[in-house]
């Protein structure tokens, strides 16, 4: 891949905007396992293979299971992940493809499941992850 910009160096008042919404994810009350669930799976739809290495390391730092990341891509055929997992990864997974919309039925399950805060933060931590994705993948960021 030949070089591609380099955002923070070119534009290091956008980035530190996207570090701002990094910090107050990191205020949320969402769990570390939460965070790496969503994080995790819009990489896997965005096809960031950055992003899916480095949240993939950190969920087993918070002690997922090896199950838990390799069955992600096909979860809904999966029996390790709670009700309230699978609300999350089938509003990430609407979020990231919006422009399927999503579904009253995605939104109302979260909602059942998740006061308004909470599901305010996964909204957002599903926001914040996806502009991550779509960074890495313009500019060519590589796993290593």
């Amino acid at each position: 891949m030949t070089p591609r910009i380099v955002i923070p160096t070119v534009a290091p008042q956008a980035y530190q905007a996207m570090m701002n919404l990094e910090k107050y994810i990191s205020t949320t009350s969402l769990t570390s396992v939460h965070k790496e669930l969503i994080k995790i799976r819009a990489s896997q739809i965005n096809g960031c293979a950055y992003c899916i290495n480095m949240h993939t390391a950190d969920a087993r730092k918070y002690g997922v299971s090896e199950q838990w990341i390799y069955l992600l891509s096909a979860w809904r055929e999966a029996d390790v992940y709670t009700e309230e997992e699978k609300a999350i990864l089938a509003l990430t997974e609407q979020v990231t493809m919006i422009s399927n919309h999503v579904s009253d039925e995605v939104y109302q399950n979260a909602a059942r499941l998740f006061d308004e805060k909470y599901l305010a933060e996964i909204i957002m931590m599903i926001i914040t992850i996806n502009a991550w994705n779509r960074i890495g993948v313009t500019t060519g960021m590589r796993a290593s």
